[in-house]
């Protein structure tokens, strides 16, 4: 049972920071496609906070904007990956790719460039590039939460996870880490200009002298070759073109 009081304070809380889920929700909507409706980011968003109101212990060293920006996130892409976009279709030419940078890799011990994977699964290199577009408009990549939650969400969250979790995820981490560094330069360019300096793709692609959907396609290959170098790593979720 919440004290009075206890109910007041996460009134409070709930009332000074409902800015900050439109904020978040507004971030984030700029990187989904144009399926994603900000009405339900914030609902989810609202969701987060009010959660967070509730758990909050200011005793573990976290402002309270901190910890809640991380449950509101969390809760927003939580409601993104349920409203899961993609057509069965994007799926299993998804897991084509993947597949065949991986045996690609394997036989040449290097990375595998297009044209190479566009003959590997009998198709055009058109009609290989069509599908990383495809594949990068209907689908969440997401190391940065990965990356946000190692930084601080463990240290103050109530929902602790056991030590052996806590260990499993930090091994992940640190082999993410490495995939991302071994990722041919133009592909980790990308990826740091899109996660870390937070550009669009437009603004990449003027950056790099190529196109729009250049740096599209680019990101989408990033995105399956890491899949493919992480293997049984990964969740569905965590890496989609």
């Amino acid at each position: 049972m919440y004290s009075d009081v206890q109910i007041h304070n996460a009134d409070d809380l709930i009332r000074e920071h409902a800015g900050l889920v439109k904020r978040i929700a507004h971030h984030l909507l700029a990187r989904l496609p144009d399926s994603v409706q900000l009405d339900d980011l914030i609902q989810a968003g609202m969701i987060g906070l009010l959660e967070s109101s509730r758990k909050y212990d200011g005793s573990k060293g976290a402002s309270f904007e901190t910890y809640a920006g991380i449950r509101i996130r969390g809760a927003m892409l939580d409601e993104v990956r349920r409203g899961d976009w993609a057509p069965r279709s994007v799926h299993r030419n998804s897991r084509r790719i993947t597949d065949a940078i991986k045996q690609i890799e394997s036989e040449k011990g290097r990375d595998a460039d297009d044209r190479e994977v566009a003959e590997f699964l009998g198709m055009s290199p058109q009609e290989y590039h069509d599908i990383l577009q495809d594949s990068a408009s209907c689908r969440l990549f997401s190391y940065e939460e990965l990356i946000d939650s190692n930084d601080s969400g463990d240290c103050f969250d109530d929902d602790s996870q056991n030590p052996q979790q806590g260990i499993e995820r930090a091994s992940f981490q640190q082999h993410l880490a490495d995939a991302i560094r071994g990722l041919p330069e133009r592909e980790q360019l990308i990826l740091a200009l899109y996660y870390d300096e937070e550009l669009n793709l437009k603004e990449i692609g003027a950056v790099l002298g190529v196109s729009e959907s250049r740096v599209s396609q680019l990101h989408g290959q990033a995105a399956h070759r890491l899949r493919a170098r992480l293997g049984g790593w990964l969740p569905d979720h965590v890496v989609a073109g």
